[in-house]
């Protein structure tokens, strides 16, 4: 047996294409969505994907504004700015790309963003909101995930679902969002007793714990979909998940390759994310 590939280039294009069309509807009626990137710093992961986020804004429609700062850059100078996009009518995402230099404070930075503007969903009113059930902006690579079992029909609701991996970027909003589906949901971390007993119980595994190839076959239940966040490089270079997908592939029903499975979700979710508060914005 080998497992259906969960194509995230081929589901991303998709959402992609729903917001690129819904873009197009509000350039018609009254303008385009509007983006703004921050970063401050020299992280290489960081301008690679500012630099893929520039590119999916011209695919979608939705104009991108960016601010690029060096490493010396102050808080106050950040906080400025900020607080200048978020009374830009404009202006209908604003997006700090993380991490930052190590002197600024993240959660300032990322908490003085308008919660109507956080389309990366890490405001505190907004995980409020998503934790109380209510429309909001949620975390990118947590809402891709569940867009990628939806579009492949994979049954949520009722299902025992693993979330391996606790923070606040992707394994909390994950274990929310599933829930939020009606899985039965646990989340397990470095203090879990019994990991692989409790995994092997999942019918969906979200793999987000940033160790390469730490969830192996033999904790995978015959036939479970596995969503494999990890992005790790071994030690002769190689790009690997969080799952040990050559021999996973074979026991799982439903999988995620690394690279190529969540990573575009993410980038699709932001642009999807800009455009429904260009709509809310706007009226429409």
């Amino acid at each position: 047996m080998s497992a259906q590939i969960i194509d995230g280039k081929e589901i991303s294009a998709y959402i992609k294409r729903k917001a690129a069309e819904e873009a197009a509807v509000c350039g018609s009626q009254k303008r385009n969505p509007c983006l703004a990137v921050i970063i401050a710093g020299e992280d290489p992961a960081s301008l690679i994907y500012v630099r893929n986020k520039r590119k999916a804004c011209e695919e979608c429609g939705i104009r991108s504004l960016q601010y690029a700062f060096g490493p010396d850059v102050s808080e106050g100078e950040l906080l400025s700015l900020i607080d200048s996009l978020n009374a830009d009518d404009g202006v209908d995402g604003i997006l700090c790309q993380l991490p930052l230099p190590s002197h600024i404070d993240e959660a300032k930075i990322t908490n003085s963003i308008c919660p109507e503007k956080d389309v990366d969903g890490f405001h505190p009113v907004n995980v409020g909101k998503m934790l109380s059930g209510k429309d909001c902006f949620v975390p990118c690579t947590p809402a891709g995930v569940i867009e990628m079992l939806k579009y492949k029909n994979i049954e949520i609701s009722g299902k025992r679902a693993v979330v391996v991996g606790r923070s606040n970027i992707v394994g909390k909003p994950a274990a929310a969002l599933l829930l939020a589906e009606n899985a039965t949901v646990t989340v397990c971390h470095s203090r879990t007793v019994g990991l692989k007993d409790i995994v092997k119980t999942a019918d969906i595994v979200v793999a987000a714990v940033g160790k390469p190839k730490f969830i192996t076959a033999d904790m995978l239940k015959d036939g479970c979909a596995v969503i494999d966040v990890g992005i790790n490089r071994t030690p002769d270079g190689k790009i690997c998940g969080d799952v040990d997908f050559e021999n996973a592939v074979h026991v799982a029903g439903a999988i995620t390759p690394v690279p190529g499975g969540v990573g575009p979700m993410t980038i699709a979710m932001l642009m999807h994310n800009t455009v429904k508060s260009c709509k809310m914005r706007l009226g429409l």
